[in-house]
């Protein structure tokens, strides 16, 4: 409705958020925002948002990223002009990378001044231009409200992204008469989104199926964007369908499912790995066809006809060019294709038909299993994650990159929307600060952020975050003492030359630096001592860090060397134990 008032851009801005739906807000304060957060002031006192103050601008968007995700609503984050702005671009490209639905705010130096080098001005509409799905400058206030709508149907519409509203500071002081400007009112011209025609693809599909005898589904992070669990487990059981799933794809199924084989790829399992490679119809559903997923991509499920299903047409003949491929929201392609099938009086499907290749891959299984060190001189990351996945099943997890987040990968058993990871651009300092959001959105539930002792270090200046609001997030520290991956690849491929990997020298004691933030520290050292002090980490009220002190040379095996193909994978050790029974 229009406001019989004079108000401000800023007034704007937050009734424009607020009728979006929008209830919490990520973010740090500075000179050219300052007028929108003088405004968000009465706000926050009439109960009407919440603002987090994070403790840095990446952080902040991180936030935002991590609430997006395990909500699938839009994550908000505020951030000043200049290095304010600035802080935000790695947290926006890895939102980009992953398809997250987030909208920054940004301030902006007064419109007189744009272009004159004036004190804390960059051009963060061109700097973010590679890495955002669409961005705005405000340069007219009456345009707040409509340009607050496009923001967010285009971050969510069709594949997620971010987007970026830089809003000059004489903006949100400006007074106009406002009317607010609601989704269904705007117009796009020029936005589109593409569907193909179906039914002759589900014919193709449902012939490509029948004639399959070694089909596998290959399940991305559009699935999980897509909230297609359900209908994906359903055409899995009709046609008793293997499963594998990216590392954005984690919680697409119960990985304790008969059909799941786990995550394939670089440190995916020896049996997902085997099964792509020996496949003669695999089905990309949401899926990137990423260069850590295929290893050598010309011998990547090279005697497979493939059906590719995905919501961007980008996505589509990009790296691998299918035999079907159909444009469209996973969920509804595949729910479709359900009715499909269920409306074909003549269709029954052959249970019986992928029974020896599932007899094959459930032989792989047994014969080349995920190992759990559990050596008595020695804690390991895979025992404490596997121990953890199965104390805390319905927890919501956050990683930061590196081993640590391979071997949660490979042992944590997640429900969907419970796995937060920066998994396109791997980015260190992630997941302490996505962590915050998650738990902001999921306050009464288990949120456990699983980090390296250097990732950890990329963002630890949050725990003053978590101690403000007193967020009961529990983080796992895999205290190696390395940057993990980045030794390992020394070890691997450099001649064991270790430049610059070693993280020992200059570490803090993590738990008297959790003390000094109010936070409960706690070690573990001991591999006899993992029940009783992941028990106390887990069921204490407040926030806990808790330093894990691992094997320093310990590998993430399986691995698939760069250059070759996922059948070749260096770590792997054939369990005879099954074969002898």
């Amino acid at each position: 409705m229009t406001v019989t008032r004079q108000v401000t851009g800023s007034f704007a801005l937050l009734d424009s958020l607020v009728k979006h739906g929008v209830s919490c807000i990520f973010g740090y304060p500075g000179g050219a925002i300052l007028p929108i957060y003088d405004e968000l002031f009465s706000w926050e006192e009439n109960n009407l948002i919440t603002h987090i103050l994070c403790r840095h601008e990446q952080a902040a968007v991180h936030a935002a990223d991590g609430y997006a995700r395990s909500t699938g609503n839009i994550g908000v984050c505020f951030a000043t002009s200049g290095p304010g702005a600035t802080n935000l671009v790695t947290g926006i490209a890895t939102a980009q990378m992953d398809s997250v639905p987030i909208v920054l705010i940004t301030g902006q130096v007064a419109r007189p001044f744009i272009g004159t080098d004036a004190f804390q001005e960059v051009d963060i509409f061109g700097i973010t231009l590679p890495i955002v799905k669409h961005s705005y400058v405000v340069r007219d206030v009456r345009d707040m409200s409509r340009i607050v709508a496009e923001s967010f149907y285009i971050a969510n519409n069709g594949r997620p992204g971010p987007v970026l509203i830089d809003i000059p500071k004489d903006v949100g002081l400006e007074s106009f008469y406002y009317q607010f400007v609601s989704i269904p009112d705007i117009f796009l011209p020029g936005y589109k989104l593409l569907a193909f025609p179906q039914t002759k693809h589900f014919l193709k599909l449902l012939e490509l199926i029948q004639q399959s005898s070694q089909p596998l589904l290959y399940v991305g992070g559009g699935a999980i964007i897509s909230d297609a669990s359900k209908v994906i487990e359903e055409l899995a059981m009709k046609f008793q369908l293997p499963i594998t799933t990216t590392l954005m794809g984690k919680g697409i199924i119960n990985e304790d499912h008969d059909l799941s084989l786990g995550m394939l790829g670089m440190h995916g399992t020896p049996y997902a790995n085997f099964a792509v490679s020996e496949c003669d119809l695999l089905i990309a559903l949401g899926a990137r066809f990423d260069d850590r997923v295929t290893g050598k991509l010309d011998e990547f499920a090279c005697n497979a006809q493939v059906v590719h299903i995905d919501v961007d047409p980008a996505e589509l003949g990009k790296n691998r060019i299918p035999q079907v491929a159909i444009i469209g929201d996973v969920r509804s392609v595949i729910s479709d294709f359900i009715l499909f099938l269920n409306n074909l009086s003549n269709f029954v499907p052959n249970s019986d038909q992928t029974s020896s290749w599932k007899q094959r891959i459930n032989l792989w299984k047994k014969q080349y299993p995920l190992i759990i060190p559990k050596n008595v001189n020695f804690l390991s990351a895979q025992e404490i994650l596997h121990t953890i996945s199965v104390m805390q099943p319905n927890a919501y997890f956050t990683t930061d990159v590196g081993q640590h987040q391979m071997w949660a990968a490979q042992f944590l058993n997640i429900l969907p929307r419970h796995w937060m990871s920066s998994s396109g651009l791997g980015t260190m300092g992630y997941g302490l600060p996505a962590a915050i959001g998650v738990q902001i959105a999921h306050k009464n539930k288990k949120v456990i952020c699983v980090s390296g002792d250097a990732s950890f270090q990329m963002n630890l200046q949050e725990l003053s975050t978590i101690s403000q609001y007193n967020l009961p997030i529990k983080i796992i520290i895999v205290n190696n003492k390395w940057q993990g991956m980045v030794r390992q690849w020394q070890q691997a491929f450099y001649g064991k030359r270790y430049s610059h990997s070693n993280m020992e020298k200059g570490a803090p004691d993590f738990v008297k630096l959790a003390d000094s933030f109010g936070i409960l520290g706690l070690d573990l050292e001991l591999r006899k001592d993992i029940n009783t002090t992941l028990n106390l980490f887990i069921n204490h009220e407040g926030p806990v860090v808790l330093n894990c002190k691992v094997k320093e040379e310990e590998n993430c095996y399986p691995m698939v060397v760069p250059g070759k193909s996922n059948s070749q994978m260096i770590g792997i050790t054939k369990n005879f134990s099954y074969m002898n029974n």
